[in-house]
């Protein structure tokens, strides 16, 4: 069962990264419907070369709800664009950040024995740097309130393989982009801990199975029924850890798993 209030972030400002579509517009919508103003950022405003979605159609979904919305382009694997996200969000909604869903991620899957240090370096400004970068900007707002929340989106593909032997499949592939979430699960627990206390709770959240957006259709091609889940099932849980008690902090949490626990 959908737990929907349409006023359960009634006041709140939340941020969103990576919300031209999938997963980043699918939570910057639903926050928006249940009362939220929010900011959405990706790196362009109009149509990607090869993708369905933009930051200009989230943005037009989440006006229809009557709230404040703050459209803004920036490349997080640009430092110059990361440091002024926060200001922009904080000037285009009227006051502090209060949720912060880091969802905007890169992912290049190749063998790593011809793994070009570039690509690496890209994968990690934007999968570690920027979301780092994002929740020590909006950390005073959050602490001068007394509370915030902030979600960061990772990946099964941070857990070690098992082996050997090993199985074949497509596991080293994926080993740049689930070392980087590796990191941020790790960064995400320890501000949870620094933070234990203060009101600001910091959580990441993983999907079971695939969730076929768009961009990972086109990474992945087709997965069998019983790998998938859906994108509700995934914005569900991500909106949830944007509303959850104090106790709840420093936790990495699959999706399903944290639905079945709170009965969604």
């Amino acid at each position: 069962m959908t737990q929907f209030d349409p006023t359960r972030f009634a006041g709140r400002r939340a941020l969103v990264t990576g919300a031209s579509r999938g997963i980043g517009a699918g939570i910057a919508q639903r926050l928006a419907a249940e009362g939220a103003d929010v900011a959405i950022v990706a790196r362009t405003v109009s149509h990607h070369p090869t993708l369905p979605g933009s930051l200009r159609a989230t943005a037009e979904l989440l006006a229809a709800h009557g709230g404040r919305v703050a459209t803004i382009v920036a490349d997080l694997s640009d430092p110059e664009d990361r440091a002024r996200i926060v200001p922009e969000a904080v000037d285009g909604l009227g006051g502090s950040i209060d949720i912060l869903v880091n969802n905007a991620a890169a992912a290049i899957y190749q063998p790593l024995a011809e793994y070009p240090l570039r690509r690496l370096r890209l994968t990690y400004a934007v999968n570690v740097e920027a979301p780092f970068e994002m929740m020590q900007a909006v950390l005073p707002g959050m602490l001068a309130a007394g509370e915030g929340w902030i979600v960061n989106l990772s990946s099964a593909t941070a857990r070690l393989r098992p082996g050997p032997p090993f199985t074949q499949g497509a596991g080293p592939r994926m080993a740049v982009y689930g070392s980087s979430k590796a990191a941020l699960n790790r960064l995400t627990n320890a501000m949870g801990d620094e933070l234990w206390g203060s009101g600001v709770r910091v959580n990441t959240v993983e999907p079971r199975g695939g969730v076929m957006t768009e961009g990972a259709s086109a990474l992945l091609g087709s997965l069998p029924d019983d790998q998938i889940e859906s994108l509700d099932e995934m914005v569900e849980a991500a909106v949830a850890l944007s509303d959850c008690p104090p106790d709840r902090t420093g936790q990495v949490v699959v999706s399903l798993d944290l639905l079945a626990e709170l009965g969604r």
